[in-house]
């Protein structure tokens, strides 16, 4: 991760059962949210530089900011076989039981909503409230095509198209964001995501946030349905731009206000 970029300075890891180190950092507060980062970025990019940390925090709540294998400072394999929304789910369930968590509410946003939405699936009475954001009906890396996103990551360096016109437009952007992320493990974990389509289902209270703009939320109306959620749209947001609106928080926090039982 580039010095100029937000990182956890001072991270703690779990250890997973196939041998990864999940870097996260919790904050002081009450009833933590876990919070789930998407594809080609960070937790603390994600999370704390767009004022989600902070948000929380004045709501007197603490987070748990992770990083997904083969983002951030966590583990990053190589072999697309080690990524999967059960896999990924399984490692935010190691950092819950590092944390002595028994249950929390979680976030989670792209990428990062299908292993919310996998803890959920997998492990519903861990998950007390859930709220996923920037997602639809498509698995979004296989209908970008794999073949195509594999080689727009591991391609030398950042002389991509001009984002604003490139159908994997949000993903070079991520990428511009947070330069320093190992190419060869997200390759590997287009892979993998790719080859599981997504559960759109939820057993637990679900609320999905989407932006008006956002072309990869299409179907988002169907994807509520699914979800049984609440479904809230930003107006003029896109994919990027939905993160850090005010209005995602004022949508989300008040879905989440009641205390956790944890």
């Amino acid at each position: 991760m580039d010095a100029a970029q937000p990182s956890f300075a001072h991270p703690s890891f779990a250890a997973t059962g196939d041998g990864q180190r999940i870097a996260y950092e919790r904050t002081e507060g009450g009833h933590p949210v876990l919070l789930v980062h998407g594809f080609a970025t960070t937790g603390a990019l994600t999370w704390e530089a767009t004022g989600w940390v902070r948000a929380l925090a004045e709501d007197g709540r603490g987070a748990i900011v992770v990083d997904l294998r083969g983002h951030g400072q966590s583990s990053g394999p190589h072999d697309g076989g080690a990524y999967s929304p059960t896999i990924l789910a399984g490692d935010l369930l190691a950092v819950l039981d590092t944390e002595g968590l028994e249950q929390v509410d979680v976030i989670g946003y792209s990428m990062g909503s299908y292993a919310a939405l996998a803890l959920a699936q997998t492990a519903p009475q861990r998950v007390r409230r859930l709220v996923v954001g920037g997602i639809g009906t498509e698995e979004q890396f296989a209908r970008w095509g794999v073949d195509v996103v594999r080689s727009a990551l591991l391609q030398p360096g950042d002389t991509w198209a001009d984002v604003a016109d490139s159908p994997i437009g949000p993903l070079l952007a991520s990428l511009r964001q947070a330069p320093g992320l190992d190419r060869e493990a997200l390759a590997a974990c287009v892979t993998g995501m790719a080859a599981h389509p997504l559960d759109l289902s939820s057993p637990v209270p679900t609320l999905l946030v989407v932006g008006e703009a956002d072309p990869v939320t299409q179907g988002r109306d169907e994807a509520a349905q699914k979800l049984g959620a609440e479904l809230v749209v930003i107006p003029k947001r896109n994919h990027v731009t939905t993160l850090s609106a005010r209005a995602f928080k004022q949508a989300a926090l008040p879905f989440l206000e009641r205390a956790s039982t944890s």
